[in-house]
């Protein structure tokens, strides 16, 4: 059984899919950009860092709607418009997923980015 999971603290999609699927106790979270979750405008100017954060409390509501936290996360892919960013990038998502188990990742650089966004980040997490 599947189950969208759905949350007004986190920007609305931008397309036909669900801001997170629960199914077979895992939580599937579809890719969060810079998106201000209330005007739907992407934040930051092009500052990556200040996108990153948006994006890392954007993935946080998703988890949070499904009643888990970053500690459950298992796995995470990072999408960059610039691995020249990945440094910055990595120092706030470390702040986030620092815990005892880090999740695996993958990250990679990417042509381009909904909306005109730098960074991207998608989420698998245990639902317990």
């Amino acid at each position: 059984m599947q189950q969208a999971i759905q949350t007004e603290a986190a920007p609305a999609p931008v397309g036909p899919y669900n801001q997170a699927v629960a199914a077979a106790g895992l939580l599937w979270c579809s890719g969060q950009i810079a998106l201000d979750p209330q005007s739907g405008v992407l934040v930051g100017d092009g500052d990556v860092e200040a996108e990153t954060r948006q994006v890392l409390r954007n993935l946080q509501a998703v988890l949070a709607a499904a009643g888990i936290g970053p500690a459950q996360v298992l796995r995470t892919t990072v999408y960059l418009t610039d691995l020249a960013d990945f440094a910055r990038v990595n120092a706030l998502y470390a702040e986030v997923f620092s815990g005892a188990v880090a999740p695996a990742r993958a990250c990679v650089q990417v042509a381009a980015l909904p909306k005109g966004a730098r960074v991207e980040i998608d989420a698998v997490a245990l639902l317990s």
